[in-house]
């Protein structure tokens, strides 16, 4: 599985910019080529240019993973229906919350969602996702608890702070080996700099060589 360094309009925090699942990836729109062909052959997905809320931070707006795409309320019909014109299935999910990327943390498992959310968004969500269950709380002390890591079926990489209880927690809910990593050059909001897949990962440029390593070990890319 390959892992590779990129920026997005120059910038190293590459996933606010990028969505990704198994089947997809979303970029924004007028991304350079070359990242659009990076992010083909590593992730092993289609990449499809797109906007959500008049905004290229798909990577903040959007969550999913691969049953549904989900947009916040203040998306527009026509961005929805680029996407569902594509094959993708999306979604637009009506909750307080506009940036679904950083209060929804998914897999095609489960999801923990921020702990400000109504029962009833919480079971929207589920619905939407096709996820048996879902739970609501914060990761150390956090509530925006998909700003704090990056999941796939099989691992997940997380912010430092997260203990070594709330990493178990973790691996119970979503049934997949974890741990805790930085990315360009000490960030903790892994998901700033890290985008990943069941294929493969890309991190922003300024991730450093034993970041590196620690990412490839947690997403199982080599035995440590």
């Amino acid at each position: 599985m390959p892992l590779e360094k990129l920026r997005v309009f120059g910038n190293p925090n590459i996933g606010v910019y990028i969505f990704t699942n198994n089947n997809v990836t979303l970029v924004p729109e007028g991304v350079e080529g070359s990242v659009k062909k990076v992010l083909r052959e590593v992730l092993g997905t289609d990449v499809v240019e797109a906007r959500v809320a008049d905004s290229t931070l798909l990577g903040v707006f959007v969550a999913g993973n691969d049953k549904a795409v989900l947009l916040p309320k203040t998306a527009k019909e026509e961005e929805l229906d680029k996407l569902r014109s594509a094959g993708i299935p999306a979604k637009i999910v009506q909750t307080t919350f506009t940036a679904l990327g950083n209060v929804i943390l998914a897999n095609n498992k489960f999801a923990l969602l921020h702990p400000e959310l109504s029962d009833s968004e919480a079971e929207l969500i589920r619905s939407e996702l096709g996820v048996p269950s879902v739970r609501k709380g914060a990761l150390a002390k956090i509530p925006t608890v998909g700003s704090l890591g990056v999941l796939n079926d099989f691992s997940g990489v997380f912010h430092p702070d997260l203990s070594s209880a709330e990493l178990k927690y973790v691996e119970s809910l979503f049934g997949v080996r974890v741990g805790t990593a930085t990315v360009n050059f000490g960030v903790g909001f892994v998901k700033v700099g890290l985008v990943a897949n069941n294929n493969g990962a890309v991190v922003g440029e300024l991730t450093t060589g034993p970041e590196i390593m620690r990412i490839m070990e947690i997403l199982n890319f080599y035995k440590a």
